[in-house]
């Protein structure tokens, strides 16, 4: 299992940790796991289904 950081979740998503955390606390994105007190990362896999998932809705528009 491979957990992304912040800066990578970023880069992946292309939005804003703002509107990440925004996303998170309406249930809308995965949500973060605590790795220490003052580290956070986002489960890989969670992520990419996120996506795939934003892609298929897209994909089902046409």
């Amino acid at each position: 299992m491979r957990m992304l950081s912040k800066r990578q979740v970023k880069e992946l998503v292309l939005y804003s940790p703002q509107h990440i955390a925004r996303l998170e606390a309406a249930g809308q994105f995965p949500k973060r796991v605590q790795l220490g007190s003052n580290r956070v990362g986002w489960v890989e896999e969670e992520v990419l289904s996120w996506l795939q998932r934003r892609i298929d809705a897209r994909d089902q528009q046409h």
